[in-house]
């Protein structure tokens, strides 16, 4: 069984930073696109941040310089960095696995992030 799991969430306050990790239970992680995404109260979900194999990224435009993707795949993990957090930055953050060619499409259970100001 596929297994997402996210940690590294938490309570910072405005300007600081914040690293997420994700480690999947992936056989053959390497060839998944894996991703973040943020669902903030009473919002939908969006895409924050993608991460391809050999490392092609896109960032949401709001993100981009703040966040870092990447990804190590002898560690099946994905990572996001987050600098200069925002208030507007709070939500659940959910990894996610990707391989559509195979129709594969698996989602971690999220990490809380909550940015105060």
């Amino acid at each position: 069984q596929v297994q997402l799991v996210e940690s590294g969430g938490g309570l910072v306050q405005a300007g600081g930073s914040l690293r997420l990790s994700c480690a999947a239970s992936l056989s053959m992680f390497s060839i998944y696109t894996m991703a973040w995404y943020r669902q903030a109260p009473g919002k939908q979900r969006e895409l924050v941040a993608r991460i391809g194999n050999p490392g092609s990224t896109n960032y949401l435009d709001t993100v981009k310089g703040r966040f870092s993707i990447s990804r190590d795949n002898a560690k099946n993990t994905v990572y996001l960095q987050m600098n200069s957090l925002k208030p507007e930055d709070t939500g659940v953050y959910y990894c996610n696995a990707a391989r559509l060619a195979i129709g594969a499409d698996f989602w971690g259970k999220g990490t809380l992030v909550t940015g105060s100001s």
